[in-house]
Protein backbone atom coordinates (compact mmCIF):
# COMPACT_ATOMS: atom_id res chain seq x y z
CA UNK A 1 0.00 0.00 0.00
CA UNK A 2 1.32 3.49 -0.40
CA UNK A 3 0.29 5.86 2.17
CA UNK A 4 0.07 9.62 3.25
CA UNK A 5 -0.11 10.41 6.61
CA UNK A 6 -1.53 13.63 8.07
CA UNK A 7 -1.15 15.06 11.11
CA UNK A 8 1.04 11.98 12.71
CA UNK A 9 1.81 13.41 15.60
CA UNK A 10 4.38 11.09 17.37
CA UNK A 11 3.85 8.07 15.46
CA UNK A 12 0.95 5.93 17.40
CA UNK A 13 -0.85 5.55 14.06
CA UNK A 14 2.34 5.43 11.54
CA UNK A 15 3.26 2.51 14.09
CA UNK A 16 0.60 -0.30 12.94
CA UNK A 17 0.93 0.32 9.14
CA UNK A 18 5.17 0.51 9.50
CA UNK A 19 5.62 -2.59 11.04
CA UNK A 20 3.23 -6.25 12.34
CA UNK A 21 3.18 -8.29 14.98
CA UNK A 22 4.81 -11.74 14.31
CA UNK A 23 5.60 -14.39 16.97
CA UNK A 24 5.43 -11.84 19.40
CA UNK A 25 7.50 -9.16 18.05
CA UNK A 26 6.83 -6.66 15.42
CA UNK A 27 8.67 -6.57 12.64
CA UNK A 28 9.11 -4.14 9.61
CA UNK A 29 5.53 -4.40 7.22
CA UNK A 30 7.29 -4.41 3.78
CA UNK A 31 3.86 -4.13 2.32
CA UNK A 32 3.57 -0.63 3.72
CA UNK A 33 5.35 2.28 1.84
CA UNK A 34 4.20 5.81 4.08
CA UNK A 35 5.14 8.35 0.91
CA UNK A 36 5.27 10.88 3.37
CA UNK A 37 4.21 12.03 7.06
CA UNK A 38 2.79 15.65 7.99
CA UNK A 39 3.27 17.19 11.50
CA UNK A 40 3.76 20.77 12.72
CA UNK A 41 4.35 20.59 16.07
CA UNK A 42 8.20 20.48 15.89
CA UNK A 43 8.90 18.19 19.23
CA UNK A 44 6.17 15.41 17.53
CA UNK A 45 8.02 15.51 14.03
CA UNK A 46 11.88 15.46 15.91
CA UNK A 47 10.42 12.35 17.50
CA UNK A 48 8.61 10.97 14.51
CA UNK A 49 12.07 10.97 12.15
CA UNK A 50 13.76 9.47 15.56
CA UNK A 51 11.71 5.85 14.92
CA UNK A 52 10.65 6.45 11.50
CA UNK A 53 14.09 7.53 9.52
CA UNK A 54 13.29 6.30 6.23
CA UNK A 55 9.80 8.09 6.20
CA UNK A 56 9.86 11.74 4.55
CA UNK A 57 8.33 14.07 7.69
CA UNK A 58 7.27 17.30 6.43
CA UNK A 59 6.96 19.11 9.58
CA UNK A 60 5.29 22.61 8.66
CA UNK A 61 1.08 24.00 8.84
CA UNK A 62 -0.68 22.01 6.62
CA UNK A 63 -2.46 24.70 5.76
CA UNK A 64 0.75 25.90 3.93
CA UNK A 65 1.13 22.25 1.99
CA UNK A 66 0.87 23.63 -1.79
CA UNK A 67 -0.71 21.16 -4.11
CA UNK A 68 2.72 21.83 -6.53
CA UNK A 69 3.97 20.11 -3.06
CA UNK A 70 1.91 17.64 -2.70
CA UNK A 71 2.15 16.39 -6.13
CA UNK A 72 5.44 16.56 -5.67
CA UNK A 73 5.93 14.42 -2.93
CA UNK A 74 3.38 11.61 -4.11
CA UNK A 75 4.35 11.26 -7.46
CA UNK A 76 2.62 9.71 -10.48
CA UNK A 77 1.57 6.88 -9.08
CA UNK A 78 -2.24 6.33 -7.32
CA UNK A 79 -2.43 6.35 -2.96
CA UNK A 80 -4.03 3.76 -1.15
CA UNK A 81 -4.56 5.23 1.67
CA UNK A 82 -4.32 8.36 3.94
CA UNK A 83 -4.40 8.16 7.33
CA UNK A 84 -4.57 10.04 10.60
CA UNK A 85 -6.99 12.82 12.43
CA UNK A 86 -6.65 16.59 12.88
CA UNK A 87 -5.56 17.86 16.98
CA UNK A 88 -8.28 16.59 19.40
CA UNK A 89 -8.47 19.79 21.72
CA UNK A 90 -11.10 21.19 20.52
CA UNK A 91 -13.39 18.73 20.01
CA UNK A 92 -12.49 17.24 23.93
CA UNK A 93 -15.59 17.10 26.18
CA UNK A 94 -13.00 17.48 29.10
CA UNK A 95 -12.34 21.55 29.66
CA UNK A 96 -13.71 24.54 27.55
CA UNK A 97 -14.90 22.98 24.02
CA UNK A 98 -14.58 25.69 21.53
CA UNK A 99 -15.08 25.53 17.28
CA UNK A 100 -11.60 27.23 16.78
CA UNK A 101 -9.51 26.80 13.67
CA UNK A 102 -7.95 23.56 14.72
CA UNK A 103 -11.98 22.58 15.54
CA UNK A 104 -11.96 23.44 11.20
CA UNK A 105 -8.77 21.39 10.40
CA UNK A 106 -10.90 18.72 8.40
CA UNK A 107 -11.54 21.21 5.91
CA UNK A 108 -7.87 21.15 5.19
CA UNK A 109 -8.10 16.81 5.30
CA UNK A 110 -10.74 17.38 2.58
CA UNK A 111 -8.08 19.57 0.54
CA UNK A 112 -5.71 16.92 0.77
CA UNK A 113 -8.51 14.28 0.09
CA UNK A 114 -9.04 16.34 -3.28
CA UNK A 115 -5.44 16.70 -4.25
CA UNK A 116 -4.43 13.24 -3.35
CA UNK A 117 -7.82 10.88 -3.86
CA UNK A 118 -6.60 7.81 -2.07
CA UNK A 119 -8.92 5.37 -2.36
CA UNK A 120 -9.31 5.03 1.07
CA UNK A 121 -8.73 7.41 4.06
CA UNK A 122 -8.65 6.36 8.08
CA UNK A 123 -9.57 9.22 10.29
CA UNK A 124 -9.28 9.23 14.51
CA UNK A 125 -10.02 11.89 16.58
CA UNK A 126 -11.59 11.71 20.14
CA UNK A 127 -15.44 10.73 21.02
CA UNK A 128 -16.23 14.48 21.65
CA UNK A 129 -16.13 15.25 18.01
CA UNK A 130 -19.85 13.28 17.58
CA UNK A 131 -21.62 16.24 19.55
CA UNK A 132 -19.27 19.11 18.44
CA UNK A 133 -21.36 21.95 16.69
CA UNK A 134 -19.86 24.58 14.09
CA UNK A 135 -20.91 28.17 14.59
CA UNK A 136 -23.91 27.78 12.72
CA UNK A 137 -24.77 24.74 14.90
CA UNK A 138 -24.52 22.08 12.35
CA UNK A 139 -22.90 18.76 13.85
CA UNK A 140 -19.02 18.01 12.80
CA UNK A 141 -19.74 14.53 11.47
CA UNK A 142 -22.21 15.81 9.43
CA UNK A 143 -19.93 18.64 7.88
CA UNK A 144 -17.80 15.89 7.07
CA UNK A 145 -19.97 13.43 5.77
CA UNK A 146 -21.70 16.06 3.34
CA UNK A 147 -18.68 17.60 2.45
CA UNK A 148 -16.38 14.09 1.91
CA UNK A 149 -18.86 12.80 0.23
CA UNK A 150 -18.92 15.22 -3.15
CA UNK A 151 -15.41 16.68 -3.19
CA UNK A 152 -16.10 17.81 -6.60
CA UNK A 153 -17.95 16.45 -9.86
CA UNK A 154 -15.87 13.45 -9.84
CA UNK A 155 -14.83 13.04 -6.57
CA UNK A 156 -16.73 11.87 -3.30
CA UNK A 157 -16.14 8.98 -0.45
CA UNK A 158 -18.83 7.31 1.11
CA UNK A 159 -17.95 7.50 5.24
CA UNK A 160 -18.53 4.98 8.16
CA UNK A 161 -18.03 5.77 11.20
CA UNK A 162 -17.68 3.89 14.91
CA UNK A 163 -16.17 4.34 18.36
CA UNK A 164 -13.85 1.86 19.29
CA UNK A 165 -12.24 1.46 22.64
CA UNK A 166 -8.69 0.07 22.16
CA UNK A 167 -9.30 -2.07 25.41
CA UNK A 168 -11.13 -4.95 22.92
CA UNK A 169 -7.81 -4.38 20.96
CA UNK A 170 -4.81 -5.42 23.20
CA UNK A 171 -4.34 -2.15 24.58
CA UNK A 172 -4.52 -2.35 28.61
CA UNK A 173 -6.47 1.12 28.58
CA UNK A 174 -10.35 2.08 28.59
CA UNK A 175 -9.90 5.18 25.68
CA UNK A 176 -12.37 5.11 23.17
CA UNK A 177 -12.51 7.21 20.11
CA UNK A 178 -14.06 7.97 16.92
CA UNK A 179 -12.95 6.07 13.84
CA UNK A 180 -13.94 7.39 10.21
CA UNK A 181 -12.88 4.91 7.31
CA UNK A 182 -13.70 6.66 3.84
CA UNK A 183 -14.00 4.89 0.70
CA UNK A 184 -13.59 6.41 -2.75
CA UNK A 185 -17.35 5.98 -4.18
CA UNK A 186 -15.55 4.56 -7.79
CA UNK A 187 -14.71 1.53 -6.26
CA UNK A 188 -16.40 -1.50 -5.07
CA UNK A 189 -15.01 -1.78 -1.48
CA UNK A 190 -17.06 -2.48 1.60
CA UNK A 191 -15.56 -1.50 5.04
CA UNK A 192 -17.22 -3.42 8.47
CA UNK A 193 -15.87 -2.34 11.88
CA UNK A 194 -16.71 -6.00 13.32
CA UNK A 195 -13.94 -7.36 10.91
CA UNK A 196 -11.57 -5.69 13.36
CA UNK A 197 -9.71 -8.34 15.55
CA UNK A 198 -11.18 -8.38 18.75
CA UNK A 199 -8.97 -9.76 21.87
CA UNK A 200 -10.30 -12.68 23.69
CA UNK A 201 -8.81 -10.64 26.62
CA UNK A 202 -8.81 -7.23 28.03
CA UNK A 203 -4.97 -6.68 30.05
CA UNK A 204 -4.62 -5.38 33.36
CA UNK A 205 -2.69 -2.29 34.10
CA UNK A 206 -0.80 -4.93 36.68
CA UNK A 207 0.08 -6.78 33.27
CA UNK A 208 1.33 -3.67 31.93
CA UNK A 209 3.75 -2.28 33.87
CA UNK A 210 4.13 -4.31 36.93
CA UNK A 211 8.33 -5.31 35.38
CA UNK A 212 9.26 -1.64 34.93
CA UNK A 213 11.64 -0.36 37.88
CA UNK A 214 10.43 1.16 41.52
CA UNK A 215 10.67 4.89 41.16
CA UNK A 216 10.71 7.65 43.94
CA UNK A 217 9.80 11.27 43.61
CA UNK A 218 12.45 13.46 41.58
CA UNK A 219 13.86 9.99 40.21
CA UNK A 220 14.94 9.57 36.54
CA UNK A 221 15.80 5.28 35.61
CA UNK A 222 17.55 4.53 32.53
CA UNK A 223 18.12 0.67 33.50
CA UNK A 224 15.76 -2.45 34.11
CA UNK A 225 17.67 -3.53 37.01
CA UNK A 226 16.41 -6.83 38.38
CA UNK A 227 13.18 -6.41 36.70
CA UNK A 228 12.15 -9.13 34.49
CA UNK A 229 9.24 -9.73 31.99
CA UNK A 230 6.25 -11.53 33.65
CA UNK A 231 4.33 -12.06 30.70
CA UNK A 232 3.90 -11.77 26.92
CA UNK A 233 2.37 -8.23 26.59
CA UNK A 234 6.00 -7.08 28.90
CA UNK A 235 8.11 -9.40 26.48
CA UNK A 236 6.63 -7.55 23.14
CA UNK A 237 6.82 -4.12 25.09
CA UNK A 238 10.36 -4.59 25.65
CA UNK A 239 11.80 -6.65 22.76
CA UNK A 240 15.33 -6.40 22.74
CA UNK A 241 15.53 -3.21 24.46
CA UNK A 242 18.11 -3.16 27.10
CA UNK A 243 17.92 0.92 28.41
CA UNK A 244 14.85 2.59 29.61
CA UNK A 245 14.22 6.32 28.57
CA UNK A 246 11.60 8.66 29.88
CA UNK A 247 11.11 6.39 33.15
CA UNK A 248 10.91 9.69 35.62
CA UNK A 249 8.88 11.78 37.38
CA UNK A 250 8.65 15.17 39.48
CA UNK A 251 9.69 16.32 42.52
CA UNK A 252 6.16 16.13 44.80
CA UNK A 253 5.37 18.51 47.34
CA UNK A 254 4.79 17.77 51.21
CA UNK A 255 0.92 17.89 50.56
CA UNK A 256 0.93 15.99 47.24
CA UNK A 257 2.37 13.13 49.01
CA UNK A 258 0.68 12.75 51.81
CA UNK A 259 -2.42 12.67 49.58
CA UNK A 260 -0.64 10.16 47.34
CA UNK A 261 0.12 8.07 50.65
CA UNK A 262 -3.80 7.40 51.85
CA UNK A 263 -5.53 7.39 49.24
CA UNK A 264 -6.45 3.57 47.60
CA UNK A 265 -7.32 1.92 44.62
CA UNK A 266 -10.23 2.75 42.61
CA UNK A 267 -10.86 6.42 45.06
CA UNK A 268 -9.75 9.95 45.08
CA UNK A 269 -10.38 13.30 46.11
CA UNK A 270 -13.70 12.79 47.74
CA UNK A 271 -12.30 9.54 49.93
CA UNK A 272 -9.38 12.20 50.93
CA UNK A 273 -11.53 14.42 51.91
CA UNK A 274 -13.86 11.72 54.11
CA UNK A 275 -10.23 11.00 55.89
CA UNK A 276 -10.03 14.62 56.83
CA UNK A 277 -13.56 14.27 58.02
CA UNK A 278 -13.10 11.61 60.20
CA UNK A 279 -9.53 13.48 61.56
CA UNK A 280 -6.97 10.60 60.21
CA UNK A 281 -6.23 13.48 58.37
CA UNK A 282 -4.97 17.31 58.76
CA UNK A 283 -7.98 19.92 57.31
CA UNK A 284 -5.10 21.39 55.32
CA UNK A 285 -5.25 18.52 53.04
CA UNK A 286 -8.77 19.30 52.43
CA UNK A 287 -9.41 19.42 48.44
CA UNK A 288 -11.44 21.75 46.95
CA UNK A 289 -10.98 21.72 43.67
CA UNK A 290 -10.52 19.07 40.69
CA UNK A 291 -12.66 16.51 39.56
CA UNK A 292 -13.98 13.33 41.57
CA UNK A 293 -11.30 11.30 40.57
CA UNK A 294 -9.24 13.81 41.15
CA UNK A 295 -5.60 12.44 42.67
CA UNK A 296 -7.14 9.11 41.85
CA UNK A 297 -5.30 5.73 42.27
CA UNK A 298 -5.97 3.37 39.53
CA UNK A 299 -6.48 -0.48 39.91
CA UNK A 300 -4.03 -2.99 39.66
CA UNK A 301 -6.48 -5.59 38.06
CA UNK A 302 -8.31 -3.82 35.99
CA UNK A 303 -7.36 -1.89 32.61
CA UNK A 304 -5.98 1.62 32.75
CA UNK A 305 -8.07 4.89 32.24
CA UNK A 306 -7.55 6.74 28.92
CA UNK A 307 -3.58 7.99 29.34
CA UNK A 308 -3.86 11.89 28.76
CA UNK A 309 -0.89 14.30 28.97
CA UNK A 310 -1.60 14.62 32.69
CA UNK A 311 -1.08 11.40 33.32
CA UNK A 312 2.29 11.92 35.40
CA UNK A 313 -0.25 14.97 37.48
CA UNK A 314 -1.66 13.28 40.62
CA UNK A 315 -3.67 16.28 40.69
CA UNK A 316 -5.12 15.44 37.42
CA UNK A 317 -7.42 12.97 36.04
CA UNK A 318 -6.82 9.25 37.89
CA UNK A 319 -3.06 8.76 37.33
CA UNK A 320 -1.85 7.35 40.71
CA UNK A 321 0.10 4.08 40.56
CA UNK A 322 -1.70 1.19 41.83
CA UNK A 323 0.86 0.01 44.71
CA UNK A 324 3.73 2.59 44.69
CA UNK A 325 3.00 6.26 45.86
CA UNK A 326 3.40 8.33 42.85
CA UNK A 327 2.03 9.17 39.78
CA UNK A 328 2.43 7.38 36.41
CA UNK A 329 5.71 8.00 34.53
CA UNK A 330 5.66 9.06 30.74
CA UNK A 331 7.58 5.42 30.32
CA UNK A 332 4.38 3.78 31.87
CA UNK A 333 1.79 5.85 30.11
CA UNK A 334 3.77 4.91 26.32
CA UNK A 335 3.43 1.29 27.64
CA UNK A 336 -0.31 1.53 28.25
CA UNK A 337 -0.53 2.91 25.10
CA UNK A 338 1.23 0.02 23.96
CA UNK A 339 4.20 1.90 22.95
CA UNK A 340 7.39 -0.44 22.81
CA UNK A 341 10.57 0.58 25.32
CA UNK A 342 12.51 0.89 22.20
CA UNK A 343 10.45 3.68 21.03
CA UNK A 344 12.27 6.91 21.85
CA UNK A 345 10.37 10.40 22.32
CA UNK A 346 11.91 13.88 21.81
CA UNK A 347 11.31 17.45 23.65
CA UNK A 348 10.59 18.74 26.94
CA UNK A 349 9.02 17.29 29.77
CA UNK A 350 5.07 18.53 29.19
CA UNK A 351 6.27 17.91 24.81
CA UNK A 352 6.99 14.55 25.76
CA UNK A 353 3.70 13.71 27.67
CA UNK A 354 1.49 15.56 25.47
CA UNK A 355 2.86 13.36 22.51
CA UNK A 356 2.27 9.78 24.33
CA UNK A 357 -1.28 10.71 25.43
CA UNK A 358 -2.57 12.35 22.05
CA UNK A 359 -1.09 9.22 20.02
CA UNK A 360 -3.23 6.38 18.94
CA UNK A 361 -2.13 3.12 20.36
CA UNK A 362 -0.03 1.22 18.32
CA UNK A 363 -1.76 -2.28 18.68
CA UNK A 364 -5.00 -0.48 18.04
CA UNK A 365 -3.76 1.01 14.86
CA UNK A 366 -1.99 -2.67 14.10
CA UNK A 367 -5.72 -3.85 13.41
CA UNK A 368 -6.80 -1.64 11.59
CA UNK A 369 -3.34 -1.88 9.41
CA UNK A 370 -4.10 -5.13 8.84
CA UNK A 371 -8.00 -4.47 7.96
CA UNK A 372 -7.31 -2.21 5.39
CA UNK A 373 -3.88 -4.25 3.88
CA UNK A 374 -6.71 -7.17 3.43
CA UNK A 375 -8.78 -5.13 1.49
CA UNK A 376 -6.86 -2.55 -0.17
CA UNK A 377 -3.59 -5.18 -0.85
Amino acid sequence: MRIVDLFSGAGGLTFGFYYHKENNRFIRNDNCNIIFANEYDRAAAATFRMNFPDINMINQDIKELTEEQVRGLIGEEEVDLIIGGPPCQSYSTIGRRVYDDKAKLYNEYYRMLSIIRPKMFLFENVRGMLSMKDEKGNFVIDNIQNMFANINDELGYTIVYDTIDAVNYGVPQHRERVFIIGIRNDLDIEWDFENLNIEDEQLTLEQAISDLPHINSGEEIHEYGDCLPENDYQRLMRGENENLTAHFLAKYGEKIQTIMNHVIQGEGKDYINGLVDQGILEERYRLTSGYKNTYGRLYADQPCTTITNNMSTPSGLRCIHYEQNRALTPREGARIQSFPDWFQFTGNKREIKTQIGNAVPPLLALKFAEQLEEILG
